[in-house]
């Protein structure tokens, strides 16, 4: 498999997720501006969206959208923690999880990422970012995962979180949500997709 991705965007979750799995994959960087790969091809021509992340298969097949990524992978390890089985309640809770991280911490973010857009509209939207984190907040404060064990939905979830220096929002004021970041930045397998992708060339 090859995972296209660019560092600090949400493809680091799907990276952190076949290193906990300990699946064979290849990593490969893009210019999110030039929309070049490091294996010198056009992005658009793997993932017509354009933007990370992006897996491919052995077979040539495509799959982008990081939840969809994300249970690809676990599944791809049937009995592992990482996703609960298909067709189980557990599963539905996990999607449940996976859309209001989509939708309301990845897409809530998005926003604030913005040039164009001025200060005081981005302030509406941080307000509604921080109802969100309230909420996460509380659940973190009584269960150290937001399943019973690590998973792909704290894989994404700490993706999106380490967004919010860039947005001078700091997470201390919410402190599970503070210690639910240091313990996963502790596994080795975060450890070890942030390192790898620091190590990698910008894309020209």
């Amino acid at each position: 498999m090859k995972l296209y991705f660019a560092p600090m965007t949400c493809s680091l979750s799907p990276h952190i997720v076949l290193r906990e799995l300990e699946l064979p994959f290849e990593l490969i960087r893009v210019n999110n501006q030039t929309k070049q790969t490091a294996d010198g091809r056009d992005f658009r021509q793997i993932n017509p969206k354009g933007y990370v992340a992006a897996l491919m298969l052995d077979n040539g097949e495509v799959l982008t959208e990081g939840p969809a990524i994300l249970q690809y992978l676990a599944d791809l390890v049937p009995g592992h923690s990482m996703a609960p089985a298909n067709g189980t309640w557990e599963r539905s809770r996990l999607q449940e999880y996976l859309n209001f991280i989509s939708s309301e911490i990845h897409g809530g973010s998005a926003p604030l990422f913005s040039s164009e857009i001025p200060e005081t509209t981005k302030t509406i939207f941080k307000h509604k970012l921080f109802k969100r984190l309230d909420y996460l907040n509380r659940i973190l404060a009584n269960q150290p995962f937001l399943m019973q064990a690590f998973g792909v939905a704290d894989a994404y979830l700490f993706t999106v979180l380490k967004w919010l220096p860039t947005f001078s929002i700091a997470i201390d004021d919410w402190p599970a949500l503070a210690n639910y970041m240091t313990r996963i930045a502790e596994r080795p397998s975060v450890r070890a997709a942030i390192a790898a992708e620091e190590a990698t060339q910008p894309v020209l």
